[in-house]
Order: C-alpha cells, then structure tokens, then sequence
C-alpha cells in the first residue's frame, strides 16, 4: 500500500478550514502558495533539494476513501462538504526547483496554482516529504563532501525513526552516497547494497581467527572483517592478515577491514602499517561510529588513511538538526498578490507568482540567484534588490552573466508534464550543480552567504503590500 493514497495525510486544522472554505462559497477561488524555507540548514551555506517525486506521487495519491469519509463523518464535518471530497482531486498546476539542486533560504522552491481547498490540503503532505529529504539529502552532501571523495555508505537503519529509513536512504542517495545498508530501500530505489558482519558473528565461534576464516570462506570475493570485537591491533588485525595470506593462496583478496570502536585516526595509522608491512597495501579500511562531516575532516586532516565511511544516525536521523525550517505561505488569492505580514522582517514572506534565476559567471559558477515576478523576461533583469534593505542591491552585466530559470512546470491542469530521471540521474545532477557553487560557501564554519535578491518590481509590489497593511492597521 502507498503510504501517501489518503487525503487523511494532513493536519486536521487543514480539513477544519476547507470545510471552512467549502461552507463559505469560495471552493473555486484560485490561490497560489510557495513552499521554502527560511534558514540554511546546519548552520550552512546552501541546502540540497529533495523529496519532489514523493511529492508529486502524494499529490497524485491524495484522495479520500469511503473508510476516510466515514472516520470525518464521525467528527460532524458537514455532508456536502464530505461528498465533494470523495470526488477530490488535485486539478492545479505545480511548479518545482528540480530535484537535488542545489539551493537558498526563501526561495520559491515548489509552488501550488490550484483551488483554494486543493492547494490548503496538500500544505502538510507537501511540506512532510519536502523537508525531511531536502534535509537529509543535504546532511549527506555535508559528509560526502567532507570525504574528499572517499566512499560513503548509510548504516542508518536501525536508528531511523520508523519507516524514514527509506525515504531517508534514498535522500540520501541524491546527496552522495555509494551505498546504503537498507535492503529494502536498496531494492526499492535501486541503489547499492552494503554491509560486513556484525560482533554477534565473532561471537559466534571459538575464536576470532576462526570467525574470520569462515566468513572469507563464504563470500571469498568480498569480505570484509570487523577487527574491533576483542583487541584491534593484537588480535583483530593479526587475525585479518592471517587471513588475508591464506585468501591469497586460495587465488582470492581480503577487501577491506573494518574499524568500529576507538581512537579511528590512531588505529587507522597502526592498521594500515600493519597490512602494508604485511605486504597487504591493497586491503582497504573501512570506519564507522558516530561519524559525521565534523569527525571525517577531522580524521582526514590527522592523514588517517581510511578509505570508506560508514555513517549511520547521524545522517539518517540528522542528528544535529533533526528538522528543516519549510514552511508553505500564500502568495495569491482570487488572483491577487497576498503576503503574511509580520513584526518579524524574515517571517514576511514575497507576494505574487514567482520565478527564480539563477546567474552564472563566464566560468559557469554560480554568481547569485535572483527572485523574480512570474511575467517577467530573467535576461533583462540587471538590478536585484535586498528583500529588506532598500539602498543595498546588486547590479548584473548582462553582458557576462548566463541566466536560468530554475522552476520547471511539473504539473498542468491536474496532468503531468514531467518525465522523472532515475534516481542515478539525480544523484548525477546534484553532483554536478554543487560542483559549481563557489568553495567559500560550502564552509562548515561561517560560510559565505550566497545572495539571492527580488526584482525591482517584486520589491516594490512586497513593499506596497507592507505599506498598505501598515496603514490598514493604524
């Protein structure tokens, strides 16, 4: 069963104010909201989108059953309202950010054009899938990068909250990992499946040696030995290369050990020296233990000489910031610009329908991105404004900039206009778009902000939109 087909998938609020909107004589009233997020994640210079095919899988899915009609029966909501609810479904346009680019806080990252009860409903599903895997995709992102290239495998699942494993894995996935050790999410998504051995299987037999002999008997071509069950450099790591000469009589190759427990810089040191003393200098080491990209660029600047990563909750869980700050604003009602006014500059979000730009230099690196009204032609726009600060803006040469708009129409009319890349192809893409975004910006301490301003007319429109709730108010 699709864990998304129920429109019961939703805060009871949202259905409490489309029953509201129903009751009201506005169900056909059109509105626009924006789905974004209003800081970077880990204190970072850029976030990771992902989550848009479960997104657009959701939307498509969300419908109410009779079981779901008779459970809201059950808390009085009016017959009418119920019976256009079993017809219900989504005939709006979607517009979307492609899925794990990268991307900035208060971007228009996804954008619902709909009814105003189709696109009040979808706010919670949406806004579910969007930032549990933009985060996890963009944790992930952190510890490949901080690998320098060093393969990176998910060992998350038993620390997973419930069944986020697998949407978890898969984020992850766009985000950089070689593998997962998540079967399941391995054979839903296609992706790699990793693993060795576990304590309980030294545990098993008389000695470590023998644990070891069996194991590389069995899968002779691709064993990994866990050598921390007992003592790492006296008796793990002895045992391994035993082992590993034998496999080498045999015609085969011992791959990897694995280091789980302990000083990892040190005894990565010791183990290396071991195995290239032994003339093993082919014999990869694997680490793991509460790793993230702190740890694995601190082990990495000691020079530890750890060839893979395995990462486990505190990438799937995102340990450090267990969630993303998305939110979903109305930007348009009845076909008029509408902002949610706050005391609090940040929390006011822009008005109308949007695209965004992105700007590169002639190098293709990207410059800034620029947040534009939906009518507007991005090539000749060279002025783009602070959201808040009236004298500061940016002024762009054309001249030398390449322009890209960076919202793609998914969704026409309640039918899909879009064809989704295999989930390869967007780990492909996402690899790429952060390739050019600038080093100074992917800093884990201070990164440098990445701008990203409005249109004059955007400003403007927000500006008089603010003005005009001031005066309202006084």
């Amino acid at each position: 069963m699709n864990r998304y087909n129920s429109g019961l998938y939703t805060d009871f609020y949202e259905l409490t104010m489309a029953q509201g909107y129903f009751l009201s004589g506005m169900k056909d009233k059109s509105a626009v909201f924006d789905l974004f997020y209003r800081s970077n994640p880990f204190q970072g210079g850029y976030a990771i989108f992902a989550g848009l095919e479960d997104a657009v899988k959701a939307l498509f899915d969300f419908s109410y059953s009779s079981q779901d009609i008779e459970f809201l029966k059950s808390y009085g909501f009016d017959e009418k309202f119920l019976d256009y609810l079993k017809n219900f479904k989504f005939s709006g346009d979607l517009w979307s950010f492609r899925e794990g680019d990268v991307v900035f806080p208060n971007q228009t990252l996804l954008r619902v054009d709909s009814n105003i009860i189709e696109a009040q409903l979808l706010e919670s599903i949406l806004l579910n899938i969007i930032n549990f895997q933009t985060l996890i995709a963009t944790k992930t992102n952190r510890i490949v990068w901080a690998a320098q290239g060093r393969p990176v495998v998910d060992f998350g699942l038993r620390r997973a909250q419930d069944k986020a494993s697998i949407a978890g894995a898969k984020a992850a996935f766009i985000g950089g990992i070689a593998g997962t050790s998540n079967t399941y999410a391995a054979k839903k998504f296609n992706i790699p499946a990793m693993g060795t051995h576990a304590h309980s299987w030294v545990q098993c037999f008389s000695n470590e040696l023998e644990a070891f002999t069996k194991y590389s008997d069995i899968y002779p071509d691709n064993s990994t030995l866990l050598v921390d069950t007992y003592d790492t450099l006296d008796s793990g790591v002895p045992n391994a290369i035993e082992v590993a000469k034998q496999m080498e009589k045999n015609g085969h190759k011992l791959k990897a050990i694995r280091l789980d427990s302990g000083d990892l810089a040190y005894f990565s040191k010791k183990a290396r020296k071991m195995l290239n003393d032994a003339g093993l200098d082919y014999v990869k080491i694997t680490a793991s233990n509460q790793l993230d990209e702190y740890l694995i660029k601190s082990l990495l600047e000691q020079d530890s000489p750890i060839d893979f990563f395995g990462v486990g909750t505190k990438l799937i869980c995102s340990y450090d910031q267990p969630a993303l700050d998305g939110v979903y604003k109305m930007a348009e009602f009845d076909q008029q610009p509408s902002l949610k006014f706050s005391e609090n500059e940040e929390k006011i979000n822009n008005p109308g329908k949007k695209q965004v730009v992105r700007y590169k230099d002639e190098q293709g690196y990207f410059f800034m991105d620029g947040i534009i009204l939906d009518e507007q032609v991005e090539d000749q726009i060279d002025n783009l404004r602070h959201p808040s600060i009236s004298h500061k803006h940016t002024k762009i040469d054309l001249n030398k900039m390449k322009t890209e708009k960076l919202m793609t129409k998914i969704i026409d009319k309640g039918k899909m206009m879009y064809s989704f890349p295999n989930l390869e192809e967007i780990r492909d893409f996402s690899k790429k778009r952060f390739s050019l975004l600038p080093d100074e910006h992917k800093r884990f301490v201070n990164p440098h902000l990445y701008r990203v301003g409005l249109s004059d007319e955007l400003f403007n429109l927000r500006k008089r939109l603010i003005e005009r709730r001031e005066d309202n108010y006084h």
